[in-house]
């Protein structure tokens, strides 16, 4: 190996090929001969190599970080003598920065390389093309990493993987932590080089990629609907989906001809989506839900698909999201829209204590076309409550049912071709449920069936995250009263410390950054004392805390005023950076009082920023008093995208009193489908005189736009403006029951781009009016 590459190392060659001579190999080694192994250190000693590999070579970059590398490798290796760019040692080259990886020729070969601490200053982190014209085909990608490489704008959208050319594999590769914009994977079909590709994706560890809230969060993407008539050839197979939550599509097959093969996707949110393309196998695959909020499976559309053999078990998904989804088309449908399920074959399959199986879904005046000449047969349906689990939207005549089993459902909606009968199952050396019934062995999935297990994908040199708690696990830090002591205090903390802080007035002068998940905790937490305010927070910022990338927040039995904020509008006790930010927050706040918040108009409790996101944020027995502005103020994604600022909203046992603005605002826009949030959720709590103000612009006390998910129950709402609510795209699931409004309007709900009758549950609500 040399460390700088010499002049061709002529005379090392020499004395190879003179070796050779004697044994009469000279000829078929001559090429042989000319490899070399090059060991680089910087990237002027890389690009002095890069332009002259030959079949053979090998690029070594040495260990350590590469920053600001935009590495192009070309060549023309063999199959035989592919050429090479490794790690000098596999886990330690660390490719930082703005940086990617482009490849061209044929026959090379990258592996050992960890992509962290950066983002790509292009469209992709790795490209199997350099430029529209040069593509790398009989290629191979292997043991890479890319580890959290984000671009720092949320929604500045790349790739982090574009496959090009043709007979390309990517394999045993670790992709983790995905958070901009912008499909993780995609096998693009933009060129004619680059269709009927036969390309290889297996033995991938597709790791954890949070909820985007928002369209175009998919892991896989294969296609797109532009060329969604044309085939790729493409082969999915034994990769490990974990907790990819991205979107609605985990993988989005969106080309012909592909096969999607023993892959495990396990707790994540969202389907393997036949979304266009015809012709493709889904088989072998196994689906671990865990009761996980919207676990999909398999949602099949268009033409002469096969979905066999694949096992679903604990899948909590409904709508679009469900265990199994076959879908209603548009007639004579245009490319992008939903062509209809045409001659295609379900079988084998087990669907194990999945709460949905979807037919003739999304039927509405648009998605008017049934399935037809389509088979379900052989599958196996076992819930331990013996619930059915189907729902049927539209005419199904054309779905032939045939040696189906289920379990001991009452009242089946699809009795034909299914036996109904008390099933007993056990799970199998192999993790899986089968029926110990007789006759029941050739329905469901194969007893051979062996799902990939995590830790034989990607790389066995980097770890595997595993689901952490995000508040708690770190040491207490005690805290005594003083002028900026929390503040100091935090400063200091590490992730996941609790802060206690002792009984006694805390007054902060400076804004205190969050950037890591902090409990603070006062004394009396825990016990009715806190509602005596033993534990004081005053700020004299514009806001007490703000929340940035990293950072979580809880707040445990602690009475917080604004009394001592600045004369000016447009306060926040908690509020996030004012750019972008990648990383998703939770806030969580129990048995707190807040009041105070009036010293000028506009003083939220929350302010969001765009392009923010919250996973959850609850509010648990806590009481708020004298607000003039909102208290979640969610409303900052107003370009009708379908972006929105959190997702999952729960209000208990709180009160709200006096407060101007709305008790939320929650502002989920457009019509686009590839979402499951927003979720709201208000009960036994009391809201007095909420939403009144005259700056605020919904007039409502709780306006929910484009909400998904909403439940609003057991509530006290007095002297308010009403519930203002806005349908807006799919089949938002809206109840609001068992309330009572005093001096308040009744709720109203609206279908915006409907003109269906709205689906929301409003039912035993009481409206009564109090004597003055």
């Amino acid at each position: 190996m040399k460390s700088m590459p010499t002049s061709k190392a002529v005379v090392s060659r020499f004395r190879l090929i003179a070796s050779l001579i004697g044994s009469g190999l000279a000829v078929q080694c001559y090429q042989t001969a000319y490899a070399e192994d090059f060991l680089v250190k910087t990237q002027a000693q890389y690009l002095e190599v890069s332009d002259s590999l030959k079949p053979g070579d090998k690029v070594l970059l040495a260990n350590g970080v590469w920053n600001d590398f935009e590495i192009l490798f070309h060549g023309k290796g063999t199959e035989e003598q592919p050429i090479s760019l490794v790690a000098q040692e596999k886990g330690k080259v660390f490719i930082a920065g703005q940086s990617n990886l482009r490849l061209h020729g044929e026959h090379l070969f990258v592996s050992g390389l960890v992509f962290k601490n950066g983002y790509t200053p292009t469209s992709a982190v790795i490209s199997f093309r350099s430029d529209k014209d040069n593509f790398a085909n009989n290629s191979r990608v292997s043991e890479i990493v890319i580890d959290n490489f984000n671009n720092p704008e949320r929604f500045d959208g790349d790739y982090w993987v574009a496959m090009y050319g043709k007979n390309n594999r990517f394999d045993h590769n670790h992709l983790e932590g995905k958070r901009n914009q912008g499909v993780t994977m995609a096998v693009r079909l933009d060129s004619e080089e680059s269709r009927e590709n036969n390309h290889r994706i297996d033995h991938n560890y597709f790791g954890p990629r949070p909820i985007l809230g928002s369209n175009g969060g998919e892991s896989l993407r294969i296609g797109t609907s532009h060329h969604s008539l044309t085939n790729s050839r493409t082969v999915v197979e034994n990769n490990y989906f974990d907790r990819c939550d991205g979107e609605l599509e985990i993988i989005s097959n969106k080309a012909g001809s592909n096969v999607i093969r023993g892959n495990v996707f396990f707790e994540s949110r969202g389907t393997l989506t036949l979304r266009h393309g015809n012709d493709t196998l889904v088989e072998n695959n196994v689906f671990f839900g865990n009761g996980v909020d919207h676990t999909g499976g398999i949602r099949v559309i268009n033409k002469r698909q096969t979905i066999r053999n694949n096992y679903m078990e604990g899948l909590a998904g409904y709508r679009f999201g469900g265990a199994l989804v076959v879908m209603n088309g548009v007639p004579n449908s245009s490319i992008n829209r939903y062509h209809q399920v045409e001659d295609s074959l379900i079988t084998n399959n087990s669907l194990i204590n999945s709460s949905h199986i979807q037919l003739a879904a999304g039927s509405d005046q648009e998605r008017s076309a049934v399935p037809i000449r389509t088979e379900f047969s052989n599958n196996l349906i076992f819930n331990d409550d013996s619930k059915d689990v189907f729902t049927v939207y539209d005419d199904i005549a054309g779905i032939t049912f045939s040696n189906n089993l289920a379990s001991g459902v009452e009242e089946p909606k699809i009795s034909k071709g299914f036996s109904n009968a008390v099933l007993t199952v056990t799970r199998a050396d192999n993790g899986l449920v089968y029926p110990v019934t007789d006759g029941a062995d050739d329905v469901g999935v194969s007893r051979d069936l062996m799902p990939i297990k995590k830790q034989q994908t990607g790389v066995s040199w980097y770890p595997k995250p595993e689901k952490d708690a995000v508040f708690g696990g770190g040491s207490t830090v005690e805290v005594k009263p003083g002028q900026g002591a929390l503040g100091e205090a935090i400063r200091s903390a590490k992730a996941g410390d609790i802060i206690n802080l002792s009984a006694g007035e805390y007054i902060e002068p400076k804004l205190i950054v969050i950037d890591k998940p902090l409990l603070i905790r006062g004394a009396d937490y825990g016990s009715k004392a806190y509602r005596e305010g033993s534990v004081k927070l005053y700020f004299e910022k514009t806001a007490l805390f703000e929340l940035q990338d990293g950072g979580s927040l809880s707040l445990q039995g602690l009475t917080i005023s604004g009394a001592l904020s600045p004369d000016s509008a447009g306060n926040s006790v908690i509020r996030t950076q004012r750019r972008s930010m990648l990383s998703n927050y939770q806030l969580l706040v129990e048995q707190v009082r807040v009041s105070d918040l009036d010293v000028n108009h506009s003083f939220n409790f929350l302010t969001p920023s765009k392009a923010s996101f919250a996973d959850r944020i609850e509010i648990i027995d806590s009481s708020f008093s004298n607000v003039t502005g909102a208290i979640l103020a969610l409303d900052k994604e107003t370009d009708d995208y379908g972006i929105y600022n959190a997702e999952y909203v729960t209000i208990s046992g709180s009160s709200f009193d006096n407060v101007e603005g709305d008790l939320v605002d929650f502002y989920r826009g457009g019509t686009d489908e590839s979402t499951f949030g927003p979720h709201f959720d208000l009960s036994n709590s009391s809201l007095n005189n909420v939403g009144a103000g005259k700056r605020n612009k919904s007039k409502s006390s709780i306006l929910l736009h484009g909400v998904q998910v909403s439940n609003v129950h057991d509530n006290k709402i007095v002297g308010s403006p009403n519930i203002t609510v806005k349908h807006t795209v799919g089949e938002p699931v809206t109840k609001i029951v068992n309330n009572r409004f005093i001096d308040t309007p009744e709720i109203t709900v609206t279908e915006l781009n409907s003109d269906k009758k709205n689906t929301a549950i409003i039912s035993d609500n009481s409206y009564t009016t109090e004597q003055k």
